[in-house]
C-alpha cells in the first residue's frame, strides 16, 4: 500500500470516529442506538419484509414457495408490465421499510438516500450489470418546487456510485402535473398516468438503443413505471427495467404459480 492511499485510509477513519463523536450511530428507522451508521438495529432489521428468491422474473414479487428459476407469476402473464424486469428491497407495508420511505421523501431525511440506495443497488445487481443508463422518475415542476427535493435523484444518485451505471436526469420529463394515486385503483392509477413523461426530440439521439433501469422510491401498481418506461421505449431505447427501495404486495400476489 502506497503512502498516499495508506494517509487517506487514515484519514477516512478520523472522520468517521469523528461523525460519530458528534452523531453517534442510531438505527435509522427507530432512532435506536446501534454499532455502526447507516444501519437498522437488530429489531428493525428483522421487521423488515426482504424480497429474494424465489421471486417472479418480471414483476419482483416473491413466490410462497420454491419454483424453478425464472418463472413468471400469473399475474405478470395475465398484464404483462412495460417494463422488462422490477426488482425492490423491500415489501412496502407497516413497520421500518414505510418509516424510512416516509422519512426520506416528507421529512427531509436527505441522508437516508446514501444506504437506500446501496441497498437497492445489490437488490438490482442483475439489471444494472449491463445497464448504459439511469433514468430516475421526475416530478412535475409544480410538485418539485413544493416539495424542494426529489427522492428519485437522490436514490439514483447513490445507486450511480455504487454501480458505476452512469445517470441522467435530464432525458425524461414530467409534462402533466397528475393528482397523487394515494385511494385509486390500478385501472385509474394507469389512466391517472397517461400522458404524464416526455422525453424532449433534441435528446431522443442519447436513447436510441440504450439499456436503461428506472430508478423511483416505491411501485404500488405499477401505473408510473409503466407510463414512464412505455415514452422511453417509443423514443427508442432498447430495453427499460426499473428499480424500486420498495414495492407493495398483496396476498394475491404473494401466490405460486
Amino acid at each position: 500500500m502506497s503512502l498516499l492511499a495508506s494517509g487517506l485510509g487514515a484519514i477516512r477513519r478520523v472522520g468517521v470516529l469523528a461523525l460519530d463523536l458528534l452523531y453517534p450511530p442510531a438505527c435509522l428507522a427507530c432512532r435506536r442506538a446501534i454499532a455502526a451508521q447507516g444501519g437498522l438495529c437488530p429489531d428493525c432489521w428483522r421487521a423488515m419484509r426482504f424480497i429474494e428468491k424465489p421471486f417472479c422474473a418480471r414483476l419482483g414479487t416473491p413466490f410462497g414457495s420454491e419454483i424453478f428459476a425464472g418463472a413468471v407469476s400469473p399475474e405478470a402473464q395475465a398484464d404483462p408490465p412495460v417494463f422488462n424486469r422490477l426488482r425492490a428491497v423491500a415489501c412496502f407495508e407497516e413497520g421500518p421499510t414505510r418509516t424510512l420511505v416516509h422519512r426520506l421523501k416528507y421529512g427531509d431525511r436527505h441522508e437516508l438516500a446514501a444506504p437506500i440506495g446501496r441497498w437497492m443497488a445489490r437488490a438490482g445487481e442483475e439489471l444494472l450489470d449491463d445497464a448504459d443508463l439511469l433514468i430516475p422518475v421526475p416530478l412535475h415542476r409544480q410538485r418539485l418546487a413544493h416539495r424542494r427535493f426529489n427522492q428519485s435523484v437522490a436514490l439514483a444518485r447513490e445507486i450511480a456510485k455504487s454501480s458505476g451505471v452512469p445517470l441522467d436526469t435530464g432525458l425524461l420529463a414530467r409534462v402533466k402535473a397528475t393528482p397523487p394515486q394515494v385511494g385509486l385503483n390500478r385501472k385509474l392509477r394507469a389512466a391517472n398516468m397517461q400522458g404524464a413523461f416526455a422525453v424532449a426530440p433534441r435528446r431522443k439521439a442519447a436513447l436510441a438503443g440504450k439499456r436503461l433501469v428506472l430508478v423511483d422510491d416505491v411501485a404500488t401498481s405499477g401505473a408510473t413505471l409503466n407510463a414512464a418506461a412505455r415514452v422511453l421505449l417509443r423514443a427508442g431505447a432498447d430495453r427499460v427495467d426499473a428499480l424500486v427501495f420498495a414495492r407493495v404486495v398483496t396476498e394475491t400476489r404473494n401466490q405460486s404459480i
